[in-house]
């Protein structure tokens, strides 16, 4: 029987307790440890894309990380950290979810998770790879695989807008350009945006042109706050000021952080037109756009075709 993923979390944490670990080495290891037969090494998703049983080790291995006991190293590769050798050290100690629970780092993961679903509950890998198995017996399977759907992006917006954070400021410029052109600003030109880097423009960040002549133009304020470190008023009437050295009536005031009350009402009283974009909004943009992010798997969801029985 293939283990859940919470019952995966102590062998995974032992398996990076000898040093850097690569992921795809401990889902071997960690195969032959359980005794998985061929087949149950073999089953995969309904995607086709991912054994189960790997898949259970990344989720163990995700949440562990998320509640800081292992850390990513490099692209496939993770390690435990001091708290992590200390949860192992602890031969008494279930970890799972309720363990990890203590961590005011994960708490804070299923507060993001919870805020970017519209407030779904955090679902777990177990339930998303099988939604018609809901714990609470009262939701329809389209439901619940809804739900599970819902849990994944508001995991994947969390990770995004942490990315985002950590990325250089001269990335971000850049980012948010790209973003604003996925979203049809700009038109079909290939020179349509531009970041402008740390030369900065009068307190602009990058621009749109919204015709080949460079004559509608949007300019783009781009803040990497953490979270937290929310923009003000005062950041606003800068933007403003901004605008207004070049004459311009459109700007859009991007960051990972949020806006106090005050920018919100600026913003809204000012003349020209800003449009204010922060972390959670920029987070939903940014997969909604495949911007940092891919598809991985597409389900379609069929239902009977009521007018072909009726002709």
């Amino acid at each position: 029987m293939i283990p859940d993923y919470q019952s995966l979390m102590r062998p995974v944490l032992a398996c990076a307790a000898v040093g850097e670990t690569r992921i795809g080495d401990a889902v071997e290891q960690l195969a032959n440890k359980v005794g998985l037969t061929l087949d149950e090494r073999a089953e995969l998703l309904p995607s086709g894309k991912q054994s189960r049983f790997a898949n259970r080790v990344n989720w163990a291995k995700a949440y562990l990380a998320k509640a800081g006991l292992v850390e990513n190293t490099r692209r496939g590769y993770f390690r435990i950290t001091p708290r992590g050798q200390a949860a192992l050290a602890d031969t008494a100690a279930t970890i799972n979810n309720a363990y990890l629970d203590q961590f005011r780092e994960f708490q804070d993961f299923k507060s993001k998770v919870n805020e970017a679903d519209g407030d779904t509950a955090v679902v777990s890998p177990a339930e998303t790879s099988a939604p018609f198995s809901s714990p609470a017996g009262t939701e329809t399977p389209d439901e619940a695989l809804r739900k599970a759907h819902a849990a994944i992006t508001g995991a994947l917006a969390a990770e995004l807008l942490d990315r985002v954070r950590k990325a250089t400021p001269a990335f971000f410029e850049r980012l948010i350009v790209e973003l604003l052109l996925a979203m049809g600003y700009g038109g079909t030109s290939e020179e349509a945006g531009r970041a402008l880097g740390q030369s900065g423009d009068d307190g602009v960040d990058g621009v749109i042109d919204q015709d080949p002549l460079g004559v509608d133009q949007i300019f783009v304020q781009a803040k990497r706050y953490a979270e937290g470190n929310n923009i003000g008023a005062g950041a606003i009437r800068d933007f403003y000021g901004a605008l207004s050295l070049k004459k311009a009536h459109k700007g859009i005031f991007v960051t990972t952080s949020a806006f106090s009350q005050p920018a919100v009402d600026t913003a809204r009283g000012l003349g020209s037109r800003i449009v204010l974009i922060d972390g959670l909004q920029l987070s939903r943009l940014l997969i909604r756009y495949n911007v940092g992010c891919r598809d991985e798997d597409v389900l379609h969801l069929k239902k009977v075709d009521e007018d072909f029985f009726e002709g």
